[in-house]
């Protein structure tokens, strides 16, 4: 199995091509982005010429805080409308942000199941985010979700439930595993109890939340290596818009997105070599 790593195109400021170029110098294969947010002329044109992957993002319900009271049906219209939307950017995969984390259990698996049918029925393959506000935003409703929809495809970030939970995930290690076997993709940002971003990863301060992230990582990539995978996607996705710490008064950042996620592409790589020599042995 191999490492393939995206470029998120959240926070990218500028050309869509400088981004393209930025992810080829660092050995990415692909970028990732909101096609409904993008221009999309210009970025079928860098895929192209590029010649780089795309995982489309979707989101439902307004922003990425969905507008409270949508209804499951508003929301399913929303992932329909988007996955037509990108069907020419002939997206790899389509990852969703999508429902609601005041919704009942049998709204989200509605919302999920008829997202899935939608999908399947236009051939494309998507996965749904673990991501706060929204219907999987923390281990134990997603678990009942995929109780009830055993075949559900997840894009893990795990930052967002470490927040939520207001610690790491090392004592529900059985919630992790469980949902490892359902990972399509990675979202790599680290969390830490009162955040869903650490001002840096490098940082000594942040050295157990890292460790942490990274474990979970590792149980990902166990699962997919199980089940006959040939390669393993990941996104490092250190954002802005409050993610990014910044100063007070001033606002200025206290770190480069680029140059973070650039980072966490180079140790990630390093990392998953890492754990395929001990497999190995």
């Amino acid at each position: 199995m191999e490492l393939q790593l995206f470029k998120t195109l959240w926070g990218h400021q500028g050309a869509l091509d400088e981004s393209a170029r930025q992810a080829l110098d660092a050995g990415f294969v692909g970028l990732e982005g909101n096609a409904d947010n993008l221009p999309r002329d210009e970025l079928r044109a860098v895929l192209q010429s590029r010649n780089l992957a795309y995982i489309q993002e979707i989101v439902t319900g307004g922003n990425y805080v969905p507008r409270r009271h949508d209804t499951v049906l508003e929301h399913i219209a929303d992932v329909e409308r988007q996955l037509q939307l990108g069907r020419s950017l002939e997206p790899q995969w389509v990852t969703v942000i999508g429902g609601c984390d005041a919704w009942t259990l049998e709204q989200s698996v509605r919302f999920f199941g008829e997202s899935q049918e939608i999908a399947a029925r236009m051939g494309i393959a998507c996965s749904f985010e673990t991501h706060r506000s929204r219907s999987l935003f923390n281990p134990w409703i997603t678990l009942s979700v995929l109780e009830r929809l055993p075949e559900l495809k997840l894009t893990c970030d795990f930052s967002h439930w470490v927040v939520v939970m207001e610690r790491q995930l090392d004592d529900d290690w059985e919630a992790v595993c469980e949902v490892a076997k359902h990972a399509q993709h990675i979202h790599a940002r680290v969390g830490y109890d009162q955040g869903p971003q650490v001002p840096h990863p490098a940082a000594p301060e942040y050295a157990g939340a890292l460790a942490s992230h990274q474990r979970y990582w590792e149980a990902i990539w166990a699962a997919q290596q199980a089940g006959g995978r040939t390669h393993s996607t990941m996104t490092p996705e250190f954002g802005p818009d409050g993610y990014l710490h910044t100063l007070p008064f001033t606002q200025q950042p206290v770190a480069d997105l680029w140059e973070v996620n650039a980072w966490m592409g180079d140790t990630e790589r390093e990392h998953f070599q890492t754990w395929k020599r001990g497999i190995a042995l």
